[in-house]
């Protein structure tokens, strides 16, 4: 049983444990070991913009060197970059220094593997072992043996070209007028770089981090200000990233936004149209629309769900021979350009197809029609005895025999914030609110 690592990676309040200084020593410490044996052992580390980067950075740093491991240090840099770019400098893992969509004050630390997939759980549960381990065990090196550092100044050159390579130079985006938000995260500097390599019609904006802006009422969870610019500017698109660049949300002529589901389900009928759609499978998690279910299936495809977390979405994909896979939250995996969700990705793929078959981005996500949904969010410290309480298990199976089929309940833990999220999903919106209000009166009676 893992006792830091959650759904992805280790998050919490940075300078308290479990991400402070001194156990980010001693996971780097310990997550080195894996490597020490090999001949020139070296971990690749990418950070987003948080102000707790540098001193969960430098502790990392310090244990995985004690350790008698090289470090390449690539600095500010996206998630899926650190995913390839592992390859492309033959190293034997990376860390990323993010806590991705959530608030400065929080950190994160997640482990991906040489060929740029994350850790597997037993492969957490190794480095956790060793973190608890007596240190006497380690035989730490001395003299000539001792890890060091380098700085790698090319890396995010590197990741462009990458970018740029996953579409065809004969799409002409330019005819396009975008309007990209960069979360103040890691793509501030990236995506404009990115986009104007390309020749396109950009306006960038929350694109100045410093630190403790990132995510702050902007990004790939607060569209508002993104809708109102493309209104104001009259643009065709606007792309919206998280603070690790992972994710990307959309947002319309209209100014409506355009979530993971319909993003994933505009790229699924496009591969399923030009015969590319291996197996026509597209795999998605259990907080997905039923509407994207309905439309794929439509199109003559299978939806296949999985449990909440893109590193569940991928272990599917390559189980089933999937090429394409994600989430509402706008995770999507496009498994012939990388290995993990990359906002760069597929932003570019979603503009690809918006020029391939000449129609306007609300045009194209109208083939999703969305069943209602309510998420009630639960704060608690103690997640098990929420799910151990006789009332509320009551309460949630009589809400499904009163869907009767016509919509669903979900209910699950948070692995990144204390929080229980509750779902419900069904197309009688009265029936909905009203199972809703009854739900969250009973929960708080209950005091959990």
């Amino acid at each position: 049983m893992k006792k830091l690592f959650g759904t992805d990676g280790i998050r919490g309040i940075a300078n308290l444990e479990p991400i402070t200084a001194e156990t980010a020593f001693k996971i780097g410490r310990a997550g080195a070991c894996l490597y020490r044996h090999k001949k020139d052992p070296k971990i690749l580390i990418g950070k987003d913009t948080r102000i707790s980067g540098d001193m969960l950075e430098s502790a990392l740093i310090a244990g995985i060197c004690s350790s008698g491991v090289n470090v390449l240090r690539a600095g500010i840099l996206p998630t899926p970059a650190i995913a390839y770019l592992n390859k492309i400098y033959d190293a034997d893992c990376g860390i990323v220094i993010s806590a991705s969509h959530n608030p400065y004050d929080n950190n994160g630390i997640k482990y991906i593997k040489k060929n740029g997939f994350k850790f597997s759980d037993q492969e957490e549960e190794k480095i956790e072992k060793k973190c608890f381990e007596n240190p006497d065990i380690y035989h730490p090196p001395t003299g000539g043996n001792i890890g060091c550092v380098r700085n790698i100044f090319n890396a995010k050159e590197k990741y462009i070209q990458h970018i740029q390579d996953t579409i065809s130079p004969s799409i002409d985006l330019q005819k396009l007028k975008i309007v990209i938000d960069c979360a103040n995260g890691a793509l501030s500097q990236i995506a404009p770089d990115l986009f104007n390599a390309l020749g396109l019609n950009i306006m960038s904006i929350h694109n100045q981090p410093n630190g403790i802006n990132i995510n702050l009422d902007c990004g790939a969870t607060h569209t508002s200000s993104l809708q109102e610019e493309v209104i104001k500017n009259n643009a065709d698109i606007g792309l919206a990233f998280d603070g690790d660049g992972d994710r990307m949300i959309a947002v319309d002529e209209k100014g409506n936004v355009i979530d993971g589901d319909q993003i994933m389900a505009i790229c699924a009928l496009n591969l399923i149209k030009n015969n590319q759609l291996t197996n026509n499978l597209v795999v998605t998690t259990m907080m997905s629309n039923m509407g994207f279910d309905r439309a794929i299936k439509a199109a003559g495809g299978t939806v296949i769900r999985t449990k909440i977390g893109d590193r569940y979405v991928l272990e599917k994909m390559k189980e089933k021979n999937a090429i394409l896979g994600g989430e509402q939250s706008g995770h999507i995996i496009f498994l012939k350009y990388g290995t993990t969700g990359d906002g760069l990705i597929s932003a570019l793929q979603l503009l690809k197809i918006m020029i391939e078959e000449r129609k306007s981005l609300h045009q194209l996500a109208s083939v999703v029609k969305k069943i209602p949904q309510l998420l009630l969010n639960v704060e608690t410290n103690n997640k098990k005895v929420f799910f151990e309480n006789t009332r509320i298990d009551e309460i949630i199976k009589a809400s499904k025999r009163e869907l009767n089929g016509n919509g669903r309940i979900f209910v699950r833990a948070s692995g990144t914030e204390p929080l229980i999220r509750v779902l419900l999903e069904g197309d009688d919106c009265m029936k909905l609110e009203s199972i809703y209000q009854e739900l969250k009166k009973v929960i708080s009676a209950e005091n959990i």
